[in-house]
């Protein structure tokens, strides 16, 4: 891969996606189940990438006894996905994030090249949680094995052939980056990686006041929960027969699952303007890939100008839509 790039080859090289890429990043040590007199907060930590079809969290002790609550979100690298299918997982992605995001970590193999659906990830992530979500954001590449063998580089990979789409990233998330060797055995670099990983997340905290990460959706979906749960408690304390109390809980089951769905389609919503938005752009970058160099900058700062304008346009239709009362 990486003698592709020495021989002129543009960033990144091809090469077939590998499933031990798509594997989490920090390896910690996994616990099912921990002490109520837990000493260390629990730090959620979404990772965004092609990782799994399912959003599920993971709990995980750091070296240092810290949890992190690690939860995989599902599709967002994938345009075959549905919008309704996102739109739902990332439902559940913000009810097990519960207390907010502490970090995003953007997944991405320096194996393969930049695809489409990795381009859209960025505006994806600001549709579904907001614009400041970037002030969270950590770029982990994997597959530092390879870039080792070559010996070469995050920085010698990364090069001046980078993707303006990961120029971007890197500059709005101030240059918070990470490699990963998935394969070494070495138990010391494993550690020293887990160790640099868990810095840029302490340094992520810090650069926003020790304040998780919370949008309007959180609050809807963290409000509807707690509204379920102080039902259900107030049912089970009037002292109604076990037929009465699990004929009312269902109804109140129902009612949950009817506004946690609507909230779902108001994220499909939003998903659909933002690649409806994102399919224009990659259509007229197309077509300025066959202008003369002169045309190329000028339809460069037509596509800035045009992308400015969808995105504005796509906050006020979401901002519409997210004050419109949920039964």
């Amino acid at each position: 891969m990486a003698n592709d790039q020495k021989n002129g080859e543009s960033f990144p090289a091809k090469e077939d996606h590998k499933k031990d890429d798509a594997a989490a990043p920090a390896e910690v040590d996994h616990k099912d189940e921990f002490s109520a007199s837990q000493p260390h907060p629990v730090e959620n930590i979404v990772l965004v990438g092609r990782v799994t079809m399912e959003c599920h969290a993971v709990k995980a002790v750091t070296p240092e006894g810290s949890i992190l609550n690690v939860i995989d979100t599902p599709g967002l690298f994938d345009l075959s996905v549905s919008a309704k299918f996102i739109g739902k997982e990332i439902v559940k992605c913000l009810t097990l994030a519960d207390g907010g995001l502490h970090a995003v970590l953007l997944v991405l193999s320096v194996r393969t090249r930049i695809s489409q659906d990795e381009e859209m990830v960025l505006s994806t992530l600001q549709v579904l949680f907001g614009s400041k979500i970037v002030d969270y954001l950590i770029v982990v590449f994997t597959g530092g094995d390879v870039l080792e063998d070559d010996g070469m580089t995050l920085e010698d990979y990364l090069g001046d052939n980078m993707p303006d789409f990961l120029k971007r990233v890197l500059i709005l998330c101030g240059q918070r980056m990470i490699l990963f060797d998935n394969k070494t055995k070495d138990d010391e670099k494993k550690t020293k990686q887990v160790h640099e990983l868990l810095k840029l997340i302490d340094l992520v905290r810090k650069q926003n006041n020790n304040i998780p990460y919370t949008d309007e959706m959180y609050h809807m979906i963290k409000e509807e929960n707690e509204r379920h749960k102080k039902e259900q408690e107030e049912l089970e304390s009037k002292g109604h027969s076990e037929e009465q109390l699990a004929a009312l809980m269902k109804e109140l089951q129902i009612m949950n699952e009817r506004n946690l769905k609507a909230m779902a389609e108001m994220m499909e919503k939003n998903m659909k303007i933002a690649m409806e938005a994102q399919e224009k752009l990659f259509e007229q970058r197309e077509k300025a890939q066959e202008m003369s160099y002169q045309q190329k900058l000028e339809m460069q700062e037509k596509l800035k100008q045009m992308e400015g304008r969808m995105r504005a346009e796509m906050e006020a239709q979401m901002l519409s839509r997210q004050q419109c009362s949920i039964l």
